[in-house]
């Protein structure tokens, strides 16, 4: 088998193995698919209808609803645990460390999606598709990392940052901070903005905190506030479906993400206690879902969605630490943790007469498998090249096998990062997982919640090795019972697979270094002796080189 891609097959040998399993539905389907790519923010895994939430948590989401009964549900889709990185992976199919996007962008600090990875856009470029991007980015500011530098045709009403990220410059939400602090940020955020590929970029309005919908003001760029903004995204989706409608004969890829449901949770005037429990987030889900549909009932209009793949998903698991505005999972722990609930998420796809209508899929299957099979769908080989001419892996895999019915998932195992790891803090093989990474993860309660809550990303690193915590994910999702050995049981031996497929991707790193950070932030002190020892070690190596002693065995 060839190995290009960790975990199995190689992306450009992807594109011609995988390209085969497409052969005879493309024999059917003469024309390419169009592709209609929806991502929402922070929603939770037991949010909506299909995964027991919906109309029993006090949120009813018959559009995602409908879409599940149109298609594949899958239950163990796998995101990456924070905006940026989640976002990063679905768009350039490797895993974060390797472009350098692990760490939340904020605005000011410029950077971004480097120009030399190929992202979903740019790849299905190469294959005649016409591409569009709407909403959330959150993949840098420069020039360079914007997504009509980064293969998409034209880009509209696009926010840079996580949707809080608006409020930093609002004196009504931090009046305690700086006036020079706030006239920084007012300096730096830059609000919605549109363009078209090889063109200038426009600021159509900037983006606050409050219930203010002026997008122009004396002819000039004005303000949209946080509950409007997903209406433009909508408004930017349905405009771009009615103009491809005059173009039958030209595939089409859209990106359409909402900034809902990241806190803070500001729903539109006309979902205002909407939802049955009539709060803030679960307002929020219904208006999530009403735009869903209005965006597929437009794609049904026109008539288009016989060949369209549609795929929704979110960029992370559910942020548990900003209760009550914030989503649920029935998992351990929350965004920013290698646990289940920082990673697994919802996740559903649509393409009529491919996809079999209320099929559910347990495989493991994720978010960096999206470049995989959109390119296979779109008959597109996927490069061995970056941008830059310099060889590439990607750790995709093409779910068509899955999605078509006509086999499993090649992908066995998983690995979960956090910001700053290069090794996985937890890896899944199979049905077992090992968690090296404990952090924030140790029961402490945080403010006025329950014993039960967790630290989430605010916790301390904590790692073991030799004696990770081992769970069975199809007896214990909620990883509760440490099985590696204990009274009952011991299953050191998982301990086997499960080294062997980190041993393999650390071999890929050797081929293939890791990007500069784009976002690094402080991650724990430089002591003095840290750094003298540092220096010490410098300037042996340029004495001496590398000398690495045999083992002793003592």
């Amino acid at each position: 088998m060839n190995r290009r891609i960790i975990c199995g097959v190689g992306a450009l040998a992807a594109s011609t193995v995988l390209w085969g399993a497409l052969a005879p539905v493309q024999a059917q389907e003469t024309r390419k698919p169009n592709i209609l790519f929806i991502v929402s923010d922070d929603t939770g895994y037991g949010d909506l209808g299909p995964y027991g939430g919906g109309e029993g948590r006090g949120m009813p989401t018959p559009n995602i609803d409908k879409l599940a009964d149109e298609g594949m549900t899958f239950f163990s889709f796998y995101a990456q645990p924070s905006c940026t990185p989640g976002r990063a992976a679905m768009q350039t199919g490797r895993i974060p460390n390797r472009s350098g996007m692990t760490t939340v962008a904020f605005q000011g600090e410029g950077g971004g999606l480097p120009a030399a990875e190929w992202t979903l856009a740019s790849v299905l470029k190469r294959g005649g598709y016409q591409t569009y991007f709407t909403g959330k980015w959150h993949l840098g500011e420069a020039d360079y990392a914007l997504p009509i530098a980064q293969g998409y045709d034209e880009m509209k009403y696009v926010g840079l940052y996580h949707l809080n990220a608006y409020t930093y410059a609002d004196a009504t939400w931090f009046p305690d901070m700086d006036p020079e602090l706030r006239a920084m940020f007012q300096k730096v955020t830059k609000g919605s903005l549109s363009g078209k590929a090889g063109g200038e970029v426009t600021e159509d309005f900037k983006i606050n905190g409050q219930y203010v919908d002026t997008p122009v003001i004396d002819g000039k760029p004005g303000v949209v506030g946080i509950p409007f903004f997903d209406g433009y995204v909508e408004k930017a989706a349905i405009e771009f479906l009615d103009a491809a409608a005059k173009k039958p004969d030209q595939p089409f890829y859209i990106n359409v993400n909402f900034m809902k449901v990241h806190q803070p949770n500001l729903p539109a005037p006309e979902f205002q206690h909407k939802s049955l429990s009539k709060t803030k987030y679960a307002d929020s889900v219904v208006e999530l879902d009403t735009r869903i549909g209005r965006i597929l009932d437009k794609l049904r209009e026109t008539g288009m969605d016989r060949n369209t793949l549609v795929f929704y998903t979110t960029d992370n698991g559910a942020w548990q630490d900003v209760y009550p505005d914030a989503g649920y999972t029935p998992f351990r722990g929350t965004k920013g943790t290698v646990r289940e609930g920082g990673n697994r998420v919802p996740a559903i796809a649509v393409w009529p007469g491919k996809i079999k209508p209320s099929s559910k899929n347990h495989d493991i299957v994720g978010g960096l498998d999206l470049m995989a099979t959109f390119a296979a769908a779109g008959g597109v080989p996927l490069p061995d090249k970056d941008r830059e001419d310099k060889p590439i892996v990607f750790d995709s895999y093409d779910m068509s096998p899955v999605l078509l019915g006509t086999g499993k998932s090649a992908r066995k195992s998983w690995f979960y990062f956090t910001e700053n790891e290069l090794t996985p803090g937890a890896a899944r093989v199979g049905n077992y997982k090992a968690v090296f990474n404990l952090r924030g993860d140790n029961g402490q309660s945080t403010g006025g919640l329950a014993v039960d809550s967790n630290l989430g990303w605010k916790g301390a690193e904590s790692y073991v090795a030799t004696v990770p915590q081992v769970f069975d994910l199809w007896q214990d999702p909620q990883e509760r019972y440490d099985i590696f050995m204990n009274n009952y049981t011991e299953h050191t031996w998982t301990m086997v697979s499960i080294s062997n497929a980190i041993e393999e991707l650390m071999k890929t790193y050797v081929q293939h270094p890791p990007r500069k950070l784009q976002s690094e932030s402080y991650s724990g002190p430089l002591t003095i002796t840290s750094y003298q020892r540092f220096e010490w070690a410098r300037q042996q190596l340029g004495k001496e080189g590398v000398n690495i002693p045999l083992p002793t065995g003592n």
